[in-house]
Parts: C-alpha cells; sequence; structure tokens
C-alpha cells in the first residue's frame, strides 16, 4: 500500500511540471498605446456672386450680390476691392465688365465671376429741320450735380452726362466747356479747387462715354459765379455743378 501512495504522489507530482512548463512557455502578448486621429484638412472655400441686373445702358447702377463659407479674406475685381464673407454693393460700369470674387481660407481658394453688360448707347434722333444748333444743344445737354464738398459723380450725375454724351457723338463738330462752380460756403482758393475737380471729373467720364478730349475744355469758377443767390440748401444745390456751355 506504501508503493501505491509512493506511485500516486509521483504521477501528481508529474503533471504539475507539465502545467507549470506549460504555463512558463504562453508568451506574453504586449499592449499597444492608442494612437490619436489625425487631425481633418482644413475646408476648401466656395463663393458665389451675382448682379443685377446683368444688362444695363451707361451710367445705370448695378447690384452685385455674393456669399461664401471657410473663407477668411474675399476680394472682387475690378475697381471693388477687399469685402465682407457675404454682402452686396453697388457699381457703375461704363463698360460690359467680368466682376470676379476671390475667395482664401485655410483651405485653399475659390473663384466666381458675373458678367454685367452695359448696351451701346442708342444714337439721337435726327434734329427737326426748323432747330438750330443752338437750340437742340440747350434742349439736349445737362449739366451733373454734386454733393456738398464733393466731386464725386452721383448716378444722377452720370445719367445726365450719359445723355450729354450722346448728343455730343451726334454733333461731332460741336466742341464744349465744363464749368466747375461751387456755392458760397468755403474760401475762394478752397472753391476754386474744388470747382476744377467737379469739371476734370465730368470730363473724364464723357471721355469714358466716347467723346474726345480735344473736343472739352475746362475751367472752374468756384464760388465767384452764382446761378442761385439764396442762402439755403436748394439754392446751394443749384450751384453745385459742372456746367456744360458750348466751346469755341
Amino acid at each position: 500500500m506504501q508503493r501505491d501512495l509512493v506511485r500516486r504522489v509521483s504521477v501528481l507530482c508529474y503533471f504539475v511540471a507539465l502545467v507549470f512548463l506549460a504555463s512558463g512557455c504562453k508568451k506574453q502578448v504586449g499592449t499597444t498605446p492608442p494612437t490619436s486621429a489625425p487631425a481633418p484638412a482644413p475646408a476648401q472655400p466656395t463663393v458665389t456672386i451675382n448682379a443685377s441686373p446683368t444688362s444695363v445702358n451707361p451710367g445705370d447702377t448695378v447690384t452685385l450680390s455674393w456669399s461664401s463659407t471657410n473663407a477668411t479674406d474675399l476680394t472682387i475685381a475690378p475697381d471693388v476691392g477687399r469685402v465682407a464673407a457675404e454682402g452686396s454693393t453697388p457699381v457703375t460700369p461704363t463698360v460690359s465688365t467680368s466682376y470676379q470674387v476671390t475667395a482664401s481660407g485655410p483651405g485653399g481658394s475659390a473663384t466666381a465671376s458675373v458678367r454685367v453688360t452695359v448696351n451701346a448707347p442708342e444714337a439721337a434722333p435726327p434734329p427737326a429741320p426748323s432747330a438750330s444748333l443752338d437750340q437742340l444743344f440747350n434742349s439736349s445737354v445737362r449739366d451733373a450735380f454734386f454733393e456738398f464738398n464733393s466731386s464725386d459723380l452721383r448716378p444722377d450725375a452720370r445719367q445726365a452726362l450719359t445723355k450729354t454724351a450722346e448728343f455730343l457723338r451726334s454733333y461731332p463738330q460741336i466742341r464744349i466747356r465744363i464749368e466747375g462752380y461751387c456755392d458760397e460756403r468755403g474760401s475762394t482758393e478752397y472753391n476754386l479747387g474744388l470747382g476744377e475737380r467737379r469739371a476734370q471729373a465730368a470730363k473724364e467720364f464723357l471721355a469714358t462715354l466716347g467723346i474726345p478730349s480735344d473736343r472739352m475744355s475746362t475751367v472752374s469758377y468756384g464760388k465767384e459765379r452764382q446761378f442761385c443767390t439764396e442762402h439755403n440748401e436748394t439754392c446751394w444745390q443749384q450751384n453745385r455743378r459742372a456746367h456744360i456751355a458750348r466751346g469755341q
């Protein structure tokens, strides 16, 4: 019986040794630290631009409207420059023009464009046989009026000068003198300069409408000559003008 007990103990030790060896041979697998996902690439900017209307007559105003996404800088060419990410602005093209907006951001850049067609001016109707050239001049030519202390052409001034250009194209033999006037406020010297800038602004706009520069001269009368002598805004507005007279 003692021999049988020894044999059982030996067998038991043998199995314990096998279990120990098997567990010691297992390969421990190391854990891999987690990796963070790469940051997403910046989104590509998008931009659109529209014009209303897209076809106008010379001197008419067009409204440009635009919107963008994922952009930090927007510019519109020509003549508009840097703008907000979304908005609108009036423009007055004198010739057919393509307006292009460029949007830039961390994800790149995008462009869009819209074309505005400026219609060819209609020819002036032939003069009535009974009307003299001076009568036709006085009934067809329009003066350009300005805001206080400004030589920028207003929309109504551009329309008036466009009518004047239509008449002058029909009568190429006529030369004109553009006279700059100011209201009574301000010094004589300052108003002479302001009157000259107003006359030059009218001349340059007429030149863009096809009137040769050698048919036009300018002079400034400042505040020394007044169309109206009352002291109120209604009267002052009459004196802030570029007056078109027949030249020699």
